[in-house]
């Protein structure tokens, strides 16, 4: 088992970190840096892409023009460095929810598709939302409740139906929606593309949330008459399952690289503070109650970044790492709000504060456990392999 990374991936990680140290972490202390909604505004984000895009760390999602692919093992390295800052993923349009719509246009879309709906995302002109979550009774973990339907007339698809925590929808131009086009069990859903500008849906209203959030925000939206051309579906009629899926799986473990650096970011800011706060004749760094939650939360990032490489390796050799995505989703998500919790404890009233960004971590981190499937959700997936598998639940792949 080779854990190494190839001198070209370190060269791109290097550049990541000195781009992230140098470009955007001085604007966490400024105000004027950030939107009404806790995120990067658009005046100071705009430099910042360009700049990325001129030192080729440009949506590495995506394979370069010469063909060449750091795949979801190298994205790991790249991610979780991107993230050391919160505004870091947007710099290099790798935040969701555009990675993941990225991803899964690239493999599935027909080359007009790509060209359509995935260049304009992938060039940074638009940015786009993924429609599948909806209000009770319909879809939320289980997809197989979605209510939303598209009904075809001649070469049409008529849209009607209503979805809600629609991350990124406010600023959105390019859409992908899930919806039922049969009442079959196994191949009633299908997967639809739609603009901004085509008439027929609407946006009920920007849902309120506790935390920070993405640019556009978390919507409810309503389809009404919305009509799409039969030739804007990805791939056929009632292949909408196998879209989520090819979908939500890697971006479910870029999730957890991204939040494996918002982490580390706490530990950082932690261990800072306690090497030079004293008290009662001590540094923080000397007690050893300090030192075991630190140690603790060493542990448990290095735990969550071998769970996402081993879920990246999966993936990157054509597997589908189900049990491997569910794992590491569960145990990043978990991390990522000890990480805050415990950095903020360590920093007393400063990290409540907003002289540091732990409150915004902490307030973004409780979605984690919610977000792309809640840990319950996934603990039962894992649990389901079990009852399959048995033994083999563990079992080594052979090469």
């Amino acid at each position: 088992m080779d854990f190494s990374i190839s001198p070209a991936l370190e060269d791109l990680r290097t550049r990541i970190a000195a781009f992230v140290e140098t470009h955007i972490l001085p604007l966490e202390s400024d105000p004027t840096a950030y939107d009404g909604h806790g995120n990067i505004a658009g005046a100071k984000l705009e430099p910042l892409r360009e700049k990325a895009r001129a030192e080729g760390l440009w949506c590495l999602q995506l394979p370069r023009p010469d063909g060449d692919f750091i795949g979801l093992a190298g994205m790991a390295v790249c991610y979780e460095e991107m993230n050391r800052s919160i505004f870091g993923p947007v710099v290099f349009n790798s935040a969701a929810p555009d990675d993941g719509n990225m991803m899964v246009l690239h493999r599935l879309g027909t080359p007009d598709q790509r060209e359509k709906w995935l260049r304009p995302i992938a060039e940074g002109k638009v940015r786009s939302a993924f429609a599948m979550t909806e209000p009770s009774p319909g879809g939320g973990s289980d997809p197989s409740m979605i209510q939303t339907r598209a009904t075809k007339q001649g070469d049409r698809y008529v849209l009607h139906g209503r979805k809600w925590f629609i991350t990124g929808a406010e600023a959105a131009s390019h859409f992908i929606v899930v919806a039922r086009t049969s009442d079959d069990p196994r191949h009633g859903l299908s997967a639809l593309m739609f603009h901004k500008d085509q008439p027929g849906w609407r946006i009920v209203r920007r849902i309120p949330i506790m935390g920070p959030e993405e640019h556009g925000g978390h919507c409810e939206i309503e389809f009404d008459g919305l009509e799409i051309p039969a030739e804007d579906m990805l791939l056929e009629e009632g292949r909408g399952m196998k879209v989520t899926q090819v979908r939500l799986g890697p971006a479910r473990l870029t999730h957890c690289m991204r939040w494996l650096g918002l982490s580390k970011r706490c530990v950082e800011i932690a261990t800072e503070y306690a090497e030079r706060r004293e008290g009662f004749g001590i540094r923080l760094a000397d007690r050893e109650s300090i030192q075991m939650m630190l140690g603790d939360l060493c542990m448990g990032i290095e735990i969550g970044r071998l769970l996402v490489m081993k879920a990246a390796w999966e993936l990157d050799r054509g597997g589908f790492a189900r049990k491997e995505v569910s794992m590491a989703k569960v145990h990043v998500a978990n991390l990522l709000h000890k990480a805050a919790d415990t950095a903020i404890q360590i920093n007393g009233a400063r990290g409540y504060s907003g002289d540091t960004v732990l409150e915004w971590i902490y307030r973004y981190a409780r979605q984690a456990r919610l977000v792309d499937g809640a840990d319950e959700v996934h603990k039962m997936v894992l649990n389901r392999h079990l009852a399959e598998e048995r033994r083999d639940f563990w079992r080594w792949t052979v090469s």
